[in-house]
């Protein structure tokens, strides 16, 4: 049987590509425990310094493959109390998306997950859980209002209606939109220029971005100059 997800490392970056083409990629237990795997062997390995998350065929994710439901543990697949948002945050590496297709409901979770996304211009983007009656759990209520303003995360949640790769962009959803040919090549592209950059300040400089969603601008910001300072005592700058 084909695996699920696909890993595949290339110098300093890791493609994951979730390979259940046939159903879209819809989320199952099998697929959710190789990305979490995946995402922790990019966490783990030292050489491995970004990963690109895409899908096989023409869609992105699917999101939950509603014949699952009830059968598959979905919110623990490893049994190790680890569910999807805990998975990705763990990771401090940054996190490349590729979308490819539609990324509906759980894969549109998933895709907000990802530290920026490039999108193809086949992508689409559509929340679909008031239309199929799913409580949303992977962050699609937080997540999205942060990515494109709470009144179009209103709008979008509540018509369930699809918003375009090139919407997307103008919302600020995604940073850029490619052929699709071109997709996996811009990521790639991308993923060599974060490796070209001085490592170390860039981990902390994500963890200094991202520390803006736990506290106040105001704390945020005394991160960012404590760590200045601190930087310069070592350095002996001045």
């Amino acid at each position: 049987m084909e695996k699920t997800v696909l890993f595949e490392v290339e110098g300093p970056a890791a493609l994951i590509t979730l390979n259940r083409p046939e159903r879209h990629n819809s989320i199952c237990q099998d697929l959710l425990v190789n990305l979490y795997d995946s995402i922790d062997e990019v966490s783990r390995r030292d050489d491995i310094k970004v990963a690109i998350l895409t899908g096989n065929g023409r869609s992105f994710c699917s999101g939950i493959d509603l014949g699952v439901i009830g059968k598959d543990n979905l919110l623990d697949p490893r049994g190790d109390g680890h569910d999807m948002p805990d998975v990705m945050a763990a990771c401090r590496k940054p996190i490349i998306g590729a979308i490819n297709g539609n990324a509906i409901t759980g894969g549109f979770e998933l895709a907000m997950h990802c530290d920026f996304l490039i999108a193809s211009e086949s992508a689409r983007f559509i929340d679909s859980h008031a239309k199929v009656g799913i409580h949303p759990g992977w962050g699609m209520t937080q997540l999205l209002q942060r990515s494109v303003g709470q009144r179009m995360a209103k709008q979008l949640s509540f018509t369930c209606r699809p918003l375009s790769a090139q919407d997307a962009l103008r919302c600020g959803l995604v940073n850029e939109v490619v052929p699709p040919a071109e997709l996996i090549p811009r990521a790639r592209q991308i993923a060599q220029d974060i490796c070209e950059v001085d490592y170390r300040i860039l981990l902390k400089m994500k963890n200094l971005i991202e520390k803006q969603n736990e506290v106040s601008f105001d704390e945020a910001f005394r991160y960012e100059r404590e760590g200045f300072h601190d930087f310069v005592r070592k350095a002996n700058v001045f």
